[in-house]
């Protein structure tokens, strides 16, 4: 096991913890990555259990960590899906973790959305961008660019997370390392940008910050669109998304049944229920992109940024992007950590 995977595999108590939840039950599953407060799980878990009686305990590992989890608890598997960031993903069949299961609907996503044995799937997409508690700047001017994340007015008001963990915190750094001019196979420009950014004082957690940000400890989030609209529109937050002038990156996450697992009945309902008309509904509800493009309301797509901003978004290659992760992730740790 690499050094990386690893540094996660201590969160081994609360896997025990969640073995104890799942026996407690017979119709509950264990989801690793399905955190409350992010993309909406909340909805999402409580909506499960009321559709098909599958109790799901949040979780608030992230990909990194559950990936690990995963690969340490192999051949005696604790969860029964996954929900990751897609190069971690691609990391976890590698690893042979993840089982085979082809949801409901399977015919409904992109070929490139999608192992085709069924190892993953894509349940919804999120752009990187700003996410900005406007209040928390006191005044000075929202970031319009990657650039101006380097300006010393927004010392100590900066937050990502941490790049060689978080998936999110990843996808950041591929982000501005694409938009400053880098590549997958070039880091140097991602490298440089976040060795200069440590004189602003970034403040670098591991788990989502959605919270932070809303208190206003942090001012300024590397984050997801969907993360903004839902601060903006449902917890009523003077919040603004910024897709910065360089360019950005939007990602896939996706589920899996993990391999051997132990509740895996119940865990096929779950994985059917999410990507069923009601289960893609409120992925869009959250403002996140569903992966079936039917379920999109055309009143939450209106709240969106104009399909101006969303032109700045880059293509990348999501298989060479985890194929990467590991090096950039070590390179990280190395050079800016």
């Amino acid at each position: 096991m690499s050094r990386i995977l690893k540094r996660f595999a201590q969160a081994g108590l609360l896997s025990l913890g969640l073995a104890a939840a799942a026996s407690a039950s017979a119709q509950t599953a264990i989801c690793y990555n399905c955190p409350t407060e992010w993309a909406d799980w909340g909805t999402q878990l409580k909506a499960i259990k009321d559709k098909t009686g599958v109790t799901i305990p949040p979780d608030n590992k992230n990909s990194g960590q559950s990936l690990a989890q995963m690969v340490a608890e192999k051949a005696n598997p604790v969860a029964d899906i996954t929900y990751l960031g897609i190069s971690f993903a691609v990391q976890a069949q590698k690893e042979g973790v993840l089982g085979t299961y082809k949801p409901a609907h399977w015919e409904d996503i992109p070929a490139d959305l999608k192992d085709t044995d069924g190892h993953w799937f894509t349940t919804h997409s999120g752009t990187m961008g700003f996410m900005v508690n406007v209040d928390a700047l006191e005044g000075k001017p929202v970031p319009r660019s990657w650039k101006d994340l380097l300006k010393p007015e927004y010392k100590g008001l900066i937050g990502y997370l941490d790049p060689s963990s978080a998936f999110v915190g990843y996808v950041g750094a591929v982000a501005a390392n694409v938009a400053l001019g880098g590549t997958l196979d070039n880091f140097k420009p991602g490298i440089d940008y976040f060795k200069a950014l440590q004189a602003n004082d970034p403040i670098v957690p591991k788990q989502t910050s959605y919270a932070r940000l809303l208190s206003g400890e942090i001012g300024i989030l590397l984050d997801y669109d969907f993360n903004a609209y839902r601060a903006k529109y449902k917890d009523n937050a003077n919040v603004a998304f910024v897709i910065p002038a360089e360019g950005t990156v939007a990602v896939p996450y996706v589920m899996s049944l993990v391999a051997n697992a132990p509740h895996a009945d119940n865990a096929r309902k779950a994985l059917d229920f999410v990507m069923s008309d009601e289960g893609q509904a409120i992925w869009a509800r959250a403002f996140l992109r569903p992966v079936r493009a039917s379920a999109m309301p055309a009143d939450v797509q209106a709240k969106f940024l104009p399909a101006a901003d969303y032109a700045r978004v880059k293509t990348i290659d999501y298989g060479k992007m985890a194929d990467v992760q590991r090096d950039f992730s070590e390179r990280y740790m190395k050079e800016v950590r």
